[in-house]
């Protein structure tokens, strides 16, 4: 991970090769550009009348320099800076250390001259961070080379207090993150259910939580059925993975519960090639809650939290359930099946049943549950339901503050005649319009009155290209969101 420090000398003397400074719209003729266009005789200005550079979101500009501690120098657009100067960071720094990497710097100062305090230098931090993220495992020759970079100095625009802390928070967030996009970004055919488990272990052993990996016989002891004929396909093993934090005192009790499904051909629903290219992801969720708590044991937070993830592969085979079973859920409810490939549901809906025996104050679930979320929002905002408003407002606004991108959806009573069935309680899909809605109205079945969230991240989970901090492939989206949902639960 990058060595980040708060730069307390003027980020204009500082000797680094690659000094990049963050500006919104109009910033050009004031702050850090003005005095260092000054000290270069006006050749800034120049530049960036010749090049259009406004300052706007996503522009930059780069001069080589000479009479000056920096070797190079990187503007980086951030629009309307001041609207959210947490957001325009993250997303800023991110891109100015992918510059940096790209250049071939080993030292670097980012300096910016808006923000709201240590909230601001936490989110540069974290963009930082996660800008420096490279999955990197499989390749060879000259694109296995690491990148040179290794210290960044963060210069905000007044000293502050309670820099290290907010770093430190930074680093924690920026670890979860890239663990998850580490889980999500693997092949499918490395990162089986019991993979998954072996480094949830590993991460429970170094930061102290409490690990349990259930495999079949002792998920169907428990009688989950709608999990394990999911799981009945596949020649690979299936796990329930519980990993638990449990500080003394804790006031709250949070479950967080992840589809763990690690490769979904849509079993005898089979998918299209094309639809199974980035069916690895599908594990996402469960990446996400188990990197998060992680974290939150690592950060010692005093609020008790489970992670959950039933991790299995959904692949046709002689043994795989079919289109009309009748299966019986871990609750006792009957599900009849009208489509395999509306698989995360069931896995979800065991894990609800197995998470609701821990007594939780709320219960929270992510998952890359349905392509109509991405229909209605895109690919890059997260759909949010819920049974409980003021857990809804809670996470919407932990997800804001993490620049994760969610939009909270209905759950229309009506839809869920979609459901009915005529020989069993339930049936696991609807009708085709409305097929995130009657998906979160599935699990919702199952949930009580508890106040439960649920997160479809179908869209977000993986990018198609790097945008600042996000890199291309998995995003680790949601793991931030949860820490920063746990940190301000934690009194």
């Amino acid at each position: 991970m990058l060595d980040l420090l708060v730069g307390h000398a003027d980020p204009l003397a500082e000797p680094v090769d690659l000094l990049a400074i963050v500006c919104g719209e109009g910033d050009l003729d004031s702050g850090l550009p003005k005095r260092l266009d000054s000290k270069l005789g006006g050749l800034l200005a120049r530049a960036a009348a010749d090049e259009r550079f406004r300052g706007k979101a996503g522009q930059t500009l780069g001069l080589h320099l000479v009479g000056t501690e920096a070797r190079r120098l990187l503007l980086i657009g951030a629009g309307s800076f001041a609207r959210d100067p947490a957001r325009a960071l993250r997303i800023a720094a991110g891109a100015a250390v992918r510059a940096g990497a790209s250049a071939g710097a080993s030292r670097m100062a980012l300096a910016w001259s808006v923000g709201d305090g240590l909230p601001a230098l936490e989110a540069a931090a974290e963009g930082a961070l996660l800008g420096s993220y490279r999955f990197d495992r499989y390749l060879t020759g000259e694109r296995a080379q690491p990148s040179a970079l290794a210290r960044v100095s963060l210069h905000p625009p007044v000293p502050l207090e309670g820099g290290p802390a907010a770093i430190a928070r930074a680093q924690v967030t920026a670890r979860a993150v890239s663990r998850a996009r580490d889980l999500v970004n693997e092949p499918a055919g490395y990162l089986t259910p019991t993979r998954i488990a072996a480094a949830a272990e590993t991460w429970a052993s170094a930061a102290g939580l409490g690990f349990e990996a259930l495999g079949r016989a002792q998920c169907a002891a428990l009688g989950m059925g709608l999990f394990l004929a999911v799981a009945q396909g596949s020649d690979e093993e299936p796990r329930f993975i519980h990993l638990s934090w449990k500080p003394a005192h804790a006031r709250r009790r949070i479950v967080l519960i992840g589809k763990g499904v690690t490769f979904d051909s849509g079993g005898l629903s089979l998918k299209t090639n094309e639809g199974m290219l980035d069916m690895k992801t599908d594990m996402a969720g469960a990446a996400a809650v188990l990197a998060a708590t992680a974290g939150a044991a690592e950060e010692q937070l005093p609020i008790e939290v489970h992670a959950l993830a039933a991790c299995t592969e959904n692949m046709p085979s002689g043994r795989s359930y079919k289109l009309g079973d009748v299966l019986r859920s871990m609750d006792g409810k009957t599900v009849e099946i009208n489509n395999t490939d509306a698989e995360g549901r069931l896995t979800l809906a065991d894990a609800i049943t197995f998470g609701l025996r821990l007594n939780p104050d709320a219960l929270l679930d992510f998952a890359t549950l349905t392509g109509a979320c991405m229909v209605a929002l895109g690919p890059h905002t997260a759909g949010v339901m819920s049974n409980d408003d003021t857990l809804a407002s809670d996470l919407l606004s932990a997800a804001e503050a993490a620049g994760e991108d969610a939009w909270r959806l209905p759950l229309p009573p009506r839809l869920a005649e979609q459901l009915k069935s005529d020989i069993a309680d339930l049936r696991n899909t609807g009708e085709r319009w409305g097929g995130a809605l009657t998906a979160g109205l599935f699990l919702k079945e199952f949930v009580g009155s508890v106040p439960w969230v649920h997160v479809d991240i179908a869209g977000p989970s993986s990018a198609s290209k790097d945008h600042g901090h996000v890199t291309k492939g998995g995003t680790g989206f949601a793991a931030s969101s949860i820490l920063k949902y746990l940190r301000r639960n934690a009194g």
